[in-house]
């Protein structure tokens, strides 16, 4: 019989036709599955509780500070109507200071010449230089979002200015300090600083760039519908609409998202205006809500849209705990740790040594589709050899179809995996031109390793 071995997994593709030869074996459905090494898959990591409850109101913005001493690190979250602290990410969470907020706001957040801004876009704009306690910011506008840039702290106004304080002062907004009108259709939305450049984003999608004396339109509608969606690395900036996942250095957005279009299109619409997203450790992680891929038909609950910046990969990831706010910080020790909060006012974790959703069991699944380079031949199916990590729960599952109807596959258990080294006779009567594999694993502290498959088979002529 002739064999075909599948060493190499990619993360989700539901743009390209899987039945081209190029696409033997393409991945159609990834669940909590991680790229380590490159081309294997492994059940992601879990997470762990991360201090208390000071509310059960929901967490809408997480942020962090570090003092220009290095070492005095502050963390805070936004839920209910309270700006909690939490003293080196260790202290329990504590009201701060002149810390009222409208309720159910979001709290934007910058640092000028060693002092936090913050700001809900409602209540009064304020700063502090202990970490712990706010002093409302005279004469400051009321805005949603901050930004230093060229010595100034820049706040987003309710509509379409942009004001600046005077030059190396985060409280003198009347010296030296003005606003610029940011022109066009909608308000504005966000703004952030890249390519020593102060980019301001309005909700109708469109885009100005600002170097300090011009004001440049970037001539695109393609911004965020989300203000939470924005994440960076290395000064380019992630987001995601409707028309799918961008990203920028500065400059016009370019769309990275093709290989998952087709779930993006399926998000409710209502979502895409709250998105919560982060960068950790190069991977953009989106919370997109409930969707549908088509080509699979399988549903995921609270999915989250991962992108892997290095590898160029989409997977889904599905948190135990749904994420209503993200935040990647790095503590005292120098280690990057990723933290979020969920509708019921607790906060979380990332561990890489996690094997459970705080005390909850990772669900990881994948499908594979092979054809062997004839999509159009029945094939009798002989024997299938799987490597993974020996001891791990995971099963395995096979269909023979000649569609890609989700609800015309009849799903065959043909076993588990825990050898390491697994070898199966397929079913007696397997024939079919394309072989479904779908692998599958719930538990809450074994890990699972996919590193290959091998498969023989005879072609059928016609």
């Amino acid at each position: 019989m002739p064999e075909l071995s599948i060493t190499q997994f990619g993360g989700i593709n539901s743009y390209v036709n899987p039945i081209i030869p190029q696409q033997n074996g393409q991945v159609i459905h990834c669940l909590n599955l991680d790229d380590n090494p490159y081309g294997s898959k492994v059940k992601r990591s879990g997470y762990n509780t991360f201090l208390g409850t000071p509310d059960s109101g929901t967490v809408n913005s997480l942020f962090s500070w570090m003092k220009n001493d290095g070492t005095t690190l502050y963390l805070y979250r936004a839920s209910g109507s309270k700006v909690y602290y939490s003293a080196q990410g260790t202290g329990d969470w504590t009201v701060c200071g002149n810390g009222t907020i409208n309720n159910g706001s979001h709290v934007g957040h910058a640092v000028l010449e060693d002092s936090l801004m913050i700001g809900d876009g409602v209540g009064s704009t304020r700063h502090t230089a202990n970490g712990t306690s706010f002093t409302d910011t005279t004469a400051a506008p009321l805005a949603s979002d901050f930004e230093q840039y060229q010595g100034r702290m820049w706040a987003m106004g309710t509509a379409s200015n942009l004001f600046y304080s005077t030059v190396g002062t985060i409280t003198d907004w009347t010296t030296d300090s003005s606003s610029i009108l940011i022109p066009g259709a909608g308000k504005l939305l966000k703004i952030f600083k890249s390519a020593d450049r102060l980019i301001s984003m309005k909700n109708s999608r469109a885009m100005f760039r600002y170097d300090g004396n011009t004001l440049v339109d970037m001539a695109t509608k393609l911004g965020p519908d989300s203000p939470y969606s924005v994440g960076d690395v290395e000064d380019m900036r992630f987001w995601i609409n409707s028309l799918g996942v961008f990203l920028s250095g500065g400059g016009k957005p370019q769309l990275i998202s093709n290989a998952v279009q087709n779930q993006i299109y399926n998000i409710t619409s209502t979502n895409f205006a709250t998105i919560p997203a982060e960068v950790h450790k190069y991977d953009y992680y989106a919370a997109i809500g409930t969707v549908t891929d088509p080509l699979v038909g399988d549903t995921i609950n609270d999915a989250i849209l991962v992108y892997d910046f290095k590898h160029n990969d989409f997977s889904n990831y599905q948190f135990a705990h749904p994420p209503t706010a993200f935040h990647s910080y790095l503590d005292t020790s120098g280690s990057t740790q990723m933290i979020f909060g969920n509708a019921s006012g607790q906060c979380y974790q990332l561990s890489g040594t996690a094997t459970s959703d705080a005390g909850s069991a990772i669900t990881s699944s994948m499908q594979l589709v092979i054809h062997a380079g004839a999509p159009f031949l029945d094939k009798e199916w002989g024997y299938l050899e799987v490597f993974t990590n020996p001891g791990c729960e995971a099963k395995i599952q096979v269909a023979f179809e000649k569609t890609f109807i989700a609800g015309q596959k009849k799903w065959v258990e043909i076993g588990d995996l825990k050898e390491g080294f697994n070898q199966f006779r397929f079913p007696t009567g397997s024939r079919g031109r394309l072989c479904f594999l779908r692998i599958y694993e719930a538990s809450t502290d074994t890990p699972f390793s996919l590193y290959g498959t091998n498969y023989t088979f005879n072609l059928i002529n016609r």
